[in-house]
């Protein structure tokens, strides 16, 4: 595949969209590998429920740090160089992770991936930058797309393999993946321009300047990073729910569950182009509300795998309508520093990811599966009067 050099608001070519996109599957899968496979990792390493919920948490922070100082560097440095940088790394700590005979060991390899898994996010601003600006929303969907296919994808192929071979296998089998990313980035990842000249010190101060600069960022990246925080909270403690009576499933089983959410991932091919018609006000109420109903579902139906269905369908498509249309938002602001924007919107974003899943443990441990059900409830209408006290 012959490496193009990219031209602003020029239009992206279909075949190096869908690149990006299924090189943000592979990424991004290793944030969510150890999901399934929590109570594996806890019976071996002879640790209990709540701390070994602390491993997708670790994950999740170390890409909050790997956004909040890797991605501006996107639009200072050669995209491709950080890329490249950032995968060789990873390979390292995914072999980590399979080796690891301590809690420590995985959790520092844990933080460590989650830092170098960022690279999805720097294609995305790739997508709006270059995009003609009526696809603009529609290509950083089909982007999106990639990812959360990579998302559910994850889960049931770490579900499978844990069950058949054991956890450390998923990350082996991780490592050897993201060395086949890093062969088709050296060949046809394109040439493109960088958007800042100065220090990296300067660029990261102008972080804060931008963060001030726009409320509707401020506005943005609250409401997607909370509602992110009830989503993730339910994968991490489905685990736990699914593996006790009456369901008794294996990490196989419960991988599978996360291609329920499937419709969620097409969903975000062709929601972009509705985010102009009906506006993010609306996009934001229908998501916050399909939250808190799939919530309700949960703990309403907690004991049939059909209601178990319905509620990751209807959150899954939920946290797509919020996220989809705060983060076209946030990239309309600026698109000269959109790796930049990306960071700060995706920081938060992943943050509010890591203390979604740290109250939905603290929840499970003093409230079971209702006590979950209630926090993730909470978080989303709190999304919910956020939207609607912004319209005034």
């Amino acid at each position: 595949m012959q490496r193009i050099t990219l031209e602003e608001n020029k239009g992206i070519p279909a075949h190096l969209l869908w690149m990006l996109a299924i090189l943000s599957g592979v990424s991004v899968a290793n944030l969510y590998y150890s999901q399934p496979l929590l109570g594996q990792m806890a019976e071996e390493l002879h640790i209990n429920e709540f701390t070994v919920n602390l491993i997708p948490m670790m994950t999740q922070i170390g890409y909050a740090a790997g956004l909040l100082f890797i991605i501006p560097l996107g639009d200072l440095a050669k995209r491709r160089n950080i890329v490249l940088t950032c995968l060789s790394v990873l390979i390292v700590a995914l072999i980590a992770m399979g080796s690891a005979q301590s809690f420590g060991v995985l959790a520092v390899a844990a933080c460590i991936t989650g830092i170098c898994s960022v690279v999805p996010q720097i294609f995305m601003p790739l997508a709006s930058q270059y995009s003609t600006p009526e696809k603009k929303s529609q290509n950083v969907g089909i982007v999106l797309s990639g990812l959360l296919t990579g998302i559910l994808a994850s889960r049931a192929i770490s579900g499978l393999v844990g069950a058949w071979f054991g956890w450390r296998t998923v990350y082996f089998m991780a490592a050897v993946l993201i060395l086949a990313a890093i062969a088709v980035i050296l060949t046809a990842f394109p040439n493109i321009p960088t958007n800042f000249s100065g220090r990296y010190s300067e660029l990261m101060k102008s972080l804060l300047t931008l963060f001030r600069e726009y409320a509707d960022l401020r506005l943005a990246a609250l409401r997607a990073a909370i509602c992110f925080g009830s989503f993730l909270g339910m994968w991490s403690c489905l685990t736990f729910k699914m593996s006790g009576a009456p369901f008794f499933a294996d990490s196989g089983v419960i991988g599978l569950l996360s291609l329920c959410g499937i419709t969620g991932a097409l969903a975000a091919t062709f929601l972009g182009k509705f985010i102009h018609r009906y506006g993010v006000y609306r996009f934001n109420l229908l998501g916050a509300s399909l939250v808190i109903l799939s919530w309700m579902v949960f703990a309403f139906g907690q004991n049939h795998y059909a209601t178990i269905i319905i509620g990751i369908v209807l959150i899954d498509i939920g946290m797509q309508c919020i996220q989809l249309s705060n983060q076209s938002t946030a990239f309309s602001l600026n698109p000269k520093a959109s790796s930049r924007i990306n960071s700060l919107f995706m920081t938060c974003y992943f943050l509010g990811g890591a203390i979604g899943t740290f109250i939905a443990g603290t929840a499970w441990q003093y409230g079971g599966w209702n006590g979950v059900c209630a926090a993730g409830a909470a978080l989303a209408l709190i999304v919910l009067l956020i939207t609607l006290r912004a319209q005034r």
